[in-house]
């Protein structure tokens, strides 16, 4: 099985791939290839490669040269986007990863009512390269999308037509998120939104307001969950039912 690696869009100039030092040093160093070797470059955009290391004779800088396209179908059948309430401490390195695993397109971190957490622009670069690693490894074809941190009143105006959007809850007589998707398959629409509070879920206020722009409520089941585990719930559900349902 070929390594995949994510280059920038910019890195490519048909047929070779310009390598940066830290993917020279990954793919020698670390990963022990050489000349001759072959891997997998994806641009996270949806296109792939088979590439093949070279040593450039008049530089002495590796290059990758493009051997030929990899069509693969790794995607879900749907755009998902998780809107996800900061949670405290490093929770969300885990939500980012886990979630790219499971097929999210756009990840969206909002400050809640309840959130604790104000992250800097290092933990924001820290989140990208995590989706990028775990696109890599779980071989997507692209990487999720990672947006600013704004409030989750801003995040609300983003739910377009044609979109279902979904605000998981607790304590609450809700229908249950699989009632919901089974539904929307019957009404396909363009793209799936879901909305996960942080420790202690979304205030009333909060919850109103989702309702107000065109959320619908859901449970994720009886029991309450840690504000990590809920959106691999919410997510296995969804790439459970259209991966199988529109099948």
């Amino acid at each position: 099985m070929l390594q995949r690696l994510v280059i920038d869009p910019a890195q490519l100039s048909a047929p070779a791939i310009a390598l940066t030092p830290s993917q020279q040093h990954y793919l020698l160093r670390v990963l022990r290839l050489g000349q001759g070797d072959r891997f997998v470059a994806m641009n996270g955009q949806g296109q792939a490669w088979i590439a093949q290391l070279t040593q450039s004779a008049a530089t002495d800088h590796w290059l990758a040269e493009i051997l030929q396209p990899v069509t693969v179908a790794t995607e879900l059948p749907i755009a998902v986007t998780l809107i996800m309430a900061l949670p405290k401490g490093n929770g969300f390195d885990d939500v980012v990863r886990q979630s790219t695993e499971l097929g999210v397109s756009c990840i969206a971190p909002v400050i809640s009512d309840r959130t604790l957490l104000h992250p800097s622009a290092q933990k924001l670069e820290r989140w990208r390269r995590i989706a990028q690693e775990a696109a890599e490894q779980s071989e997507r074809q692209i990487v999720p999308t990672i947006l600013d941190p704004v409030p989750f009143s801003a995040s609300l105006e983003s739910l377009s037509p044609g979109m279902s959007g979904y605000l998981c809850v607790t304590r609450r007589s809700s229908p249950h998120l699989l009632t919901c998707l089974s539904t929307a398959l019957l009404q396909p629409a363009s793209a799936i939104t879901i909305a996960i509070g942080a420790e202690g879920g979304w205030t009333e206020a909060e919850v109103d307001q989702a309702i107000a722009v065109g959320y619908q409520p859901v449970s994720l089941g009886a029991r309450i969950l840690r504000a990590v585990t809920a959106p691999i719930v919410a997510l296995s559900l969804i790439a459970a039912r259209y991966e199988v349902g529109t099948q």
